[in-house]
């Protein structure tokens, strides 16, 4: 029954009980008798008593009679009450269905009455065409009586009835409403007993049972019901029992017949849900139309094959349709799931990108991006991927202060930052979850990353993101190799944008015509050279940092086209980071740098490298930088916390953890205090207070904790601040604009910039070409393989170095690397050359394996410089 109805039941009832003095069994039974009349009313306006040639002018079975809203029947049904009109008995087209509301509306009146109903109850349990909507006693019940019968199609035309129906699934599996109760009894202004409110629920569940019959009449009523339900619920709520549907999915999806239902029925609700979702603004008007999705998607079968042609396909459109409210609830509720049912989940979606991809032809004149199924898949997997971030191990206190000074934009207009939708309407971000429910990596979708087109699907990004979907939206499903392309095209883009206006500038205004950044160094003072070049670029025009760099070595021929930059970068970082120079510390144990924070540099040093940094990624170069994870956490906006320890100081993570362990008395056993020392460049202990007068504050069991966290905070932040803050100001000089921080999580970030440290030669065998003669079963080609595998580590670095310019693999491996090897004339005692712009070896043919070993040895070890072939 709506809230109207009840609510007009109760005021009468309230009404009678205020008017007469009678003893409190009177009372109740009066109560009950007005109740189940009013109700007779309100059922005789919506549904009738089935009689065609109904003559009561009050009964929807009547000719004449024109159909009402279950607000305005609710409010006749008083009024026919009061002025006791007339009530037609049902008919038998309609017995059924009045007898089962008959026996739930009158169930404690006596067993005589009982033995009555049950014999037309049981024409009811043979085709349940009352049943609209499901609980999961109503479940068992049918399911016990097709057992005993062995035939299950009455379970099946219900399940068919009640899972096809949009209106019929919102109602089903509620959880019970306490509250209702509450505001029964306050209505009524007394307490009643347990058995009266229980009557009362089950009374209300049956009249809920009888206004489904109409679909108009059912989404109104849901949707009153679902206001007083949001009303209590929480963020994270939703009113359907999830332990119940996932009890009565356990025990019917074992059976094929009826595991069809399930699969028949989701193929016509979905169009239905859907079209409500587009066109009619349902979840505005029913939030609990929610409860669909959160039943459907405890389908364990969903990811079957049967699924994926029709039903699944046609749920995630439905689904993909759901406003970012829904959505954001979807994803809270989620989030308090387990792993193994977000992973599910995760699957379930997965399998039908995958079915989609590899069962179509996606290329670049049928792209993936116009395949809604694999479209709609990805937006609901969005949902499920920040479920898994929100129930995750979250960290969203420790964030890093944003920049006094603001970055100068460069002369492009620049979009807003990026932010996805969701992530601001959960109030998260990807970097606050320190540990997901379920890897991050299964959320990639690897046949997708192979078929998609990055060019385009970069242009439907920046331009034609409203007409067209961009899975750069949906980061999480890319790897780093795709991401890394996408970032690609939008820092050329930039560089191109920034020398369009720079040619424009030069013509308008008789600028002198500087296209590219350039930069003139000697090898031999390269850090004085490059880094004053840059603070020069820096101070006086910041957006020249995103035109393509361009560097010259002095005194060489070598024409830059990508590997000049590289050696630039190697050298630099090599300088930079020596430890001689003190910018920074070098830890023999993890073989990591960290900032020295007793350093004689300046700020505008460390801005410097931030600027190398930021310049090798919008380049695309690798360079060989060691640093903890932590920086580059700090570079996406976290501070370092004690988890971060284990990574940039083990050693005194393995102290501190061990101190917080301790089972003795902390103060008197091991007399520390909140004072803490650091030794200098020099050896000097340099001493600081955690706490004011810290020396004089032991620490004790009790305040241990607090103890490490300061501590810790000190070591990865407070002592470091200044000089992190200028290198994070120089990083973003040249990546603020970029959708670096958007796409890439800290780890990928790293990737980016330090590329992969696992060298695979096979997987670099395998994706090599051939070039002026030479194929894959040359013989000099041949013995090149064998003489390059014989090779230990520091000899395969160094084959890298010469033929790529860096002794890293990209991000993706080495099997990403397309290196050429081109024949350079006959038998000779030249040595192996190489143009490490475009990563091509130029081999002669030697005539002995021995030969070959010999020189290209030779030419790795001693090779540096550039010169002109």
């Amino acid at each position: 029954m709506p809230h109207s109805c009840v609510f007009v039941v109760v005021c009468v009832l309230r009404e009678n009980e205020e008017s007469e003095n009678e003893n409190p069994e009177a009372s109740r039974m009066k109560r009950a008798a007005a109740k189940h009349l009013i109700e007779r009313y309100y059922h005789q306006l919506t549904e009738g008593c089935g009689n065609d040639s109904c003559s009561n002018s009050w009964c929807a079975s009547s000719l004449g009679f024109s159909r009402m809203d279950n607000n305005a029947a609710a409010v006749k049904a008083l009024d026919l009450y009061k002025v006791n009109a007339k009530l037609c008995d049902p008919h038998p087209s309609k017995k059924g269905t009045a007898s089962a509301y008959l026996e739930s509306s009158t169930h404690s009146n006596s067993d005589s009455n009982s033995k009555m109903n049950n014999k037309d109850n049981h024409s009811v349990r043979d085709n349940f065409k009352e049943v609209t909507y499901l609980t999961e006693e109503k479940v068992y019940e049918i399911l016990d009586i097709c057992g005993e019968k062995e035939d299950y199609s009455p379970l099946i035309r219900v399940i068919g009835r009640v899972f096809s129906s949009a209106e019929g699934l919102v109602q089903s599996f509620r959880r019970s409403k306490p509250h209702t109760k509450e505001e029964l009894k306050s209505l009524q202004g007394k307490d009643e007993d347990k058995d009266e409110d229980e009557k009362e629920a089950a009374t209300a569940s049956a009249a809920v049972a009888m206004e489904e019959d109409s679909p108009a009449s059912s989404s109104s009523s849901s949707g009153r019901l679902g206001d007083s339900d949001v009303q209590k619920l929480g963020p994270d709520e939703v009113s359907v029992d999830v332990e119940a549907v996932r009890r009565v999915y356990e025990r019917l999806l074992s059976n094929e017949k009826i595991e069809a239902a399930f699969l028949n029925a989701l193929v016509y609700l979905s169009p239905n849900v859907e079209c409500d979702l587009t066109y009619h603004n349902v979840y505005s008007r029913d939030p609990n139309y929610l409860n669909l999705f959160v039943i459907v998607m405890e389908n364990s079968n969903l990811h079957s094959p049967e699924y994926l042609e029709i039903a699944l396909p046609q749920f995630c459109k439905a689904m993909s349709k759901l406003p970012l409210a829904a959505q954001a609830k979807l994803a809270r509720l989620w989030s308090r799931y387990k792993a193994e049912q977000i992973r599910r989940m995760v699957e379930t979606f997965q399998q039908l990108i995958t079915y989609k991809v590899i069962s179509n032809e996606f290329n670049s004149r049928n792209l993936v991006n116009d395949d809604d199924a694999v479209v709609a898949a990805t937006k609901c997997l969005k949902i499920v991927y920040y479920a898994n971030v929100l129930g995750g191990d979250l960290d969203m206190e420790h964030n890093e202060d944003e920049d006094e000074e603001p970055i100068p934009e460069s002369s492009e207009l620049t979009l807003q930052e990026l932010v996805d939708p969701l992530e601001t309407e959960l109030g998260i971000r990807t970097n606050d979850c320190r540990r997901p429910l379920v890897l991050f990596e299964e959320f990639v979708n690897e046949p997708l990353n192979e078929v998609l087109e990055m060019d385009k699907d970069y242009t439907f990004f920046k331009v034609e993101t409203e007409n067209k979907f961009s899975f750069m939206t949906c980061p999480f499903i890319l790897n780093a190799v795709t991401k890394n392309l996408g970032l690609y095209y939008d820092n050329r883009i930039r560089m191109y944008s920034e020398r369009r206006i720079t040619v424009l500038y030069s013509l308008v205004q008789g600028q002198q015509l500087n296209p590219y950044l350039r930069l003139k160094v000697r090898r031999d003072h390269i850090i004085d050279d490059a880094l004053v070049r840059l603070e020069m670029i820096a101070m006086e025009n910041p957006a020249d940092l995103k035109k393509q760099l361009y560097v010259e070595f002095e005194g060489e021929q070598g024409v830059d086209e990508g590997g000049v930059s590289k050696e630039f970068f190697q050298l630099v970082v090599e300088e930079i980071f020596n430890p001689d120079i003190g910018m920074f510390t070098y830890d023999e144990r993890t073989r990591l740098f960290w900032f020295n924070p007793s350093s004689f540099e300046n700020d505008g040093q460390y801005t410097l490298i931030g600027i190398v940094l930021g310049l090798a990624i919008y380049n695309n170069c690798i360079l060989d930088v060691h640093f903890p994870m932590v920086v580059y956490r700090k570079l996406m906006g976290k501070k370092g916390t004690f988890r971060d320890l284990a990574d940039a100081n083990p050693v005194l993570n393995q102290s501190l953890k061990e101190l917080m362990e301790y089972e003795g008395s902390v103060e008197e056993d091991m007399m520390i205090t909140f004072q803490i020392s650091q030794t200098d460049l020099f050896g000097n202990a340099l001493m600081y207070d955690l706490r004011e007068n810290g020396d004089k504050i032991p620490v004790t069991n009790d305040n241990r904790k607090d103890f490490i966290s300061q501590y810790t905070d000190y070591i990865l932040n407070k002592s470091v601040e200044k000089q992190f803050k200028a290198f994070r100001r120089g990083f973003h000089m040249v990546t603020n604009e970029s959708p670096l921080k958007y796409l890439f999580r800290p780890e990928e970030i790293e990737l980016l910039i330090c590329g992969s440290r696992n060298l695979d030669f096979l997987a670099l065998e395998e994706t090599t070409e051939y070039d002026g003669g030479y194929n894959r079963d040359s013989r000099i080609i041949k013995e090149f393989w064998e003489t390059l595998h014989s090779f230990g580590e520091d000899q395969k670095r160094l084959f890298l170095q010469f033929t790529t310019g860096t002794d890293r693999a990209p991000v993706g491996g080495l099997g990403k690397l397309k290196m050429i090897i081109a024949k350079n004339g006959p038998d000779t005692d030249r040595l192996p050359t190489s143009h490490t712009c475009f990563n091509v070896l130029l081999l002669p043919e030697y005539n002995s394996k021995e030969k070959l070993r010999e020189r290209l040895l030779k030419a790795i070890t001693y090779a540096k410089g550039f010169g002109m072939l």
